[in-house]
């Protein structure tokens, strides 16, 4: 059991009460300065597990992560106005201050999904795609180049900012288009989309995380791709982790955990070739298992480790870290 001894730990912990003592998450030379240095600590690989946290620190992890959330969105609002201030948006991105990380996430996760969806894409949905939709603009931009994306949020104050962004794009403005409901509302749409991207903050917790991927598993159509953002080590601080048991009604193809400067981890799962979904009548894991996945360190400057790859036997993985 992991509990307040652990320094990594109690770093953490020191850094929540601070953050939870601001009287804002808006960008703030305060904020910016505890974030910061709530993500280095966080960044280096880690043989924390968060599973076995004790119950006050699980109880603080989930706090903290609600807290990341929010100063998140506030983050990116912000910078959404600043961009939407410029006669082309697009072409000032970069003034974002983890533009780059979004560029190598984007870069890991076409990579990923070329890998297990040889095809390209004609029509994408991003659920949880913000006030500022950077990896749908850079997918789009970049790699999926004539696929249609369609971007869930709920909030429509975040969609207007997003609109905003491409507007005075004439390619992205036409393949780009943007959807103010609840993701419990799409049903019939969801069959519509070849690839369907989950945001890592979309379920805030396991149980949330976990009923949003039972609907997308019960109107998905078979065969469709489901990519999914997690977390791994002492990045689970920081956003919710996705477990293959998580993921009924979708065989798990891959999991990709980044060293480097990228925070989340990548889940790749294809929803089961069945014609009814019931989280009732499954049994609590996903429908299927494939025999391999891959466990991907990037190049991380910290280790000095360049693309080392270490292929694991899933069985091995799955005694090892029991459901």
């Amino acid at each position: 059991m992991v509990c307040e001894q652990d320094p990594l730990v109690r770093k953490i912990r020191d850094l929540y009460k601070r953050i939870s003592s601001l009287s804002s998450l808006k960008p703030s030379e305060d904020v910016n300065t505890l974030f910061t240095e709530l993500v280095v600590a966080c960044i280096p690989p880690s043989l924390v597990d968060v599973t076995k946290l004790c119950k006050d620190i699980q109880d603080m992890r989930s706090k903290l992560i609600r807290l990341c959330g929010e100063a998140e969105g506030h983050l990116e609002a912000h910078f959404s106005t600043i961009l939407a201030s410029h006669e082309n948006p697009l072409r000032h991105l970069d003034i974002f201050p983890y533009y780059t990380n979004y560029l190598k996430l984007s870069q890991l996760e076409f990579d990923i999904l070329t890998k297990h969806c040889p095809n390209v894409p004609n029509r994408v949905a991003f659920v949880g795609s913000g006030p500022l939709p950077l990896t749908s603009i850079v997918l789009a931009s970049f790699h999926l180049t004539t696929t249609t994306f369609d971007n869930y949020d709920i909030d429509p104050l975040a969609n207007s900012k997003a609109i905003q962004l491409v507007s005075s794009d004439p390619d992205l403005s036409r393949r780009m288009s943007f959807h103010t409901t609840n993701i419990f509302d799409v049903t019939h749409a969801l069959k519509e989309y070849d690839v369907v991207f989950l945001a890592a903050l979309v379920g805030m917790d396991k149980d949330e995380k976990v009923k949003v991927i039972d609907h997308l598993a019960k109107h998905m159509n078979p065969g469709a791709i489901l990519m999914l953002r997690s977390a791994h080590g002492a990045r689970a601080f920081l956003y919710p982790v996705v477990d293959p048991c998580d993921l009924r009604g979708f065989e798990v193809l891959s999991i990709f955990h980044p060293t480097d400067e990228v925070i989340n981890s990548v889940v790749i799962a294809r929803k089961s070739p069945l014609e009814k979904h019931s989280t009732v009548q499954q049994p609590l894991g996903p429908m299927k298992l494939p025999d391999k996945f891959f466990d991907i360190e990037m190049f991380n400057p910290l280790l000095n480790h360049v693309n080392l790859m270490e292929e694991l036997d899933l069985e091995e993985h799955l005694s090892s870290n029991p459901f």
